[in-house]
């Protein structure tokens, strides 16, 4: 018999491995397929399994569940719920680094300068959740950015480029320039976002690299979105 099943967590081919060899080893199975981009797993077993020995199998990092017609509205809810979860450190980094911009243009308020530290702080943080783990990001982030899909070198230099321009915003060092390599990047990568969101895959975002397991939502499109438009404004003033 064979079950296709749903496993959350996975972000890199080394996750897609793992999790293979462990079901693998489960004696009663003959064979498992991961899909690492459609998050799926099928599995052909002599006999039937329960979900909480495959779960047994795996560790704490992954959520195996199977795919059926019974259980989509649970499933469903159970989802939902864990997204918001899993999205709370994303909110609490935009709160303090919109927080930390604030602080430091308040007296006398200056929204110019405002949006260029939001942007300096919003990369340099960003960059340093990506250093934490580079040579599983480049795996995770060409899941959805179409660069990095075609070069895998660019998901190697992308969190350095983050790093670059977070620096070069905060220092005040080729603004123009910053801003233009900012709608170029950050325009590629929602264009993935889009096209993953619409295609309703259920993937890992990798806008804080593979640290914190944040899944790919609307949040992530909002996030590029407002660097995007803060860019758009800043060049507007710039030139005007």
């Amino acid at each position: 018999m064979k079950h296709t099943y749903t496993i959350t967590g996975m972000t890199c081919n080394g996750c897609r491995t793992y999790v293979e060899d462990a079901l693998n080893a489960i004696p009663e199975i003959n064979c498992v397929e991961v899909n690492l981009e459609a998050s799926e797993a099928s599995i052909e077993m002599a006999q039937h399994i329960f979900t909480d020995k495959l779960q047994k199998a795996l560790s704490s990092k992954y959520h195996i569940a199977e795919k059926n017609i019974f259980n989509v509205s649970s499933e469903t809810q159970t989802t939902k719920k864990s997204e918001l979860q899993q999205l709370f450190p994303l909110f609490l980094i935009f709160f303090f680094i919109i927080g930390s911009s604030i602080l430091l243009n308040y007296n006398p308020w200056n929204g110019q300068a405002f949006m260029l530290d939001f942007m300096g702080l919003f990369y340099i943080v960003f960059s340093f959740f990506k250093f934490l783990d580079l040579k599983g990001f480049p795996d995770s982030f060409r899941m959805y950015d179409p660069v990095a899909k075609v070069i895998p070198l660019y998901g190697w230099v992308y969190p350095f480029i983050e790093l670059g321009l977070g620096t070069l915003f905060l220092m005040r060092i080729e603004i123009t320039l910053a801003l233009i390599v900012t709608l170029v990047i950050l325009g590629i990568t929602t264009i993935g976002v889009t096209k993953t969101l619409l295609g309703k895959k259920s993937i890992q975002c990798a806008c804080l690299g593979t640290a914190l397991k944040l899944p790919m939502t609307k949040a992530t499109l909002i996030e590029n979105t407002i660097m995007i438009v803060m860019a758009v404004v800043m060049l507007i003033k710039l030139h005007n």
